[in-house]
């Protein structure tokens, strides 16, 4: 498992989660009845289920020592089992605990980020370990971010709310953190070679991907170089749509990059 993973500007994370609350918060409360119960792009999902799942999760990392988490032995059962049972919550309850474990993560997290607390390693089912602060400003973020413009809005046929660099960089670091630890775990085949991943426009970056997972880029050579914008990462990333099929572009390796692409999965 890897350690180098990505370093997390803690206090844009703060503000990043701030902006994204009131974003979630806007959009709900302008929800009939009716859309409230709509189905989501997210498979199973209700689009009351998703904002269930996000102040699930918030008020797990206020829950000492964040019980759910340490004791889930899956990612499907840590987002699965809270959403089951909240399901038969009213849209009140659901909002009432979403607006009050958010809002005491995003004072958490502004609180641990002075702090050595911030560093401490916390294990995430399989995705491996992360400094805590990353983990509450990363997944909080990049859950708000990802589910609502690409499971909530899109799927009431909505418009997908703005966003800016900040919130796109607290997001892309958290992906490329999860990345990093999943590539460690299962290194694709010549990665040894090195995959440079650069995405583009507000909030962007450079990446090296090598089998040990992500790093900075440095001096020597790369196989590869991936190419996209940004803003679409949260979706072709997470596999909501194919590599092939967004506007990502490949130069070196073609093959090598390929197998790489297709093992992207941030979930």
């Amino acid at each position: 498992m890897t350690d180098r993973l990505p370093a997390a500007d803690l206090p844009n994370m703060v503000a990043a989660l701030r902006a994204e609350r009131a974003e979630m918060v806007n959009f709900t409360s302008s929800l009939a009845d009716d859309e409230w119960a709509a189905p989501s792009a997210a498979a199973g999902w209700r689009i009351a289920d998703v904002v269930a799942h996000i102040g699930a999760t918030a008020r797990s990392f206020c829950t000492p020592p964040g019980l759910d988490m340490l004791l889930a032995t899956s990612l499907e059962q840590l987002n699965e089992g809270p959403v089951a049972r909240r399901r038969g919550w009213s849209r009140a309850q659901v909002m009432a605990e979403y607006t009050r474990a958010t809002r005491r993560a995003t004072t958490l997290l502004d609180l641990i980020r002075r702090t050595p607390t911030a560093r401490l390693r916390i294990p995430l089912v399989e995705l491996g370990r992360y400094p805590l602060g990353l983990m509450i400003g990363g997944a909080l973020v990049f859950d708000h971010h990802t589910h609502l413009r690409h499971d909530m809005a899109p799927a009431l046929g909505r418009p997908v709310p703005p966003t800016d660099a900040d919130r796109i960089r607290a997001v892309l670091t958290w992906m490329i953190a999860v990345l990093s630890n999943q590539v460690a775990q299962a290194p694709v085949a010549g990665l040894g070679a090195r995959v440079a991943l650069t995405l583009t426009g507000p909030g962007g970056g450079t990446w090296w991907i090598d089998e040990a997972g992500g790093l900075a880029p440095s001096t020597g050579a790369v196989a590869a170089h991936v190419t996209a914008p940004a803003l679409t990462f949260p979706d072709w990333g997470t596999q909501r749509s194919s590599w092939r099929d967004s506007d990502v572009t490949v130069t070196g390796d073609t093959e090598l990059a390929a197998r790489f692409l297709d093992a992207v999965n941030v979930i």
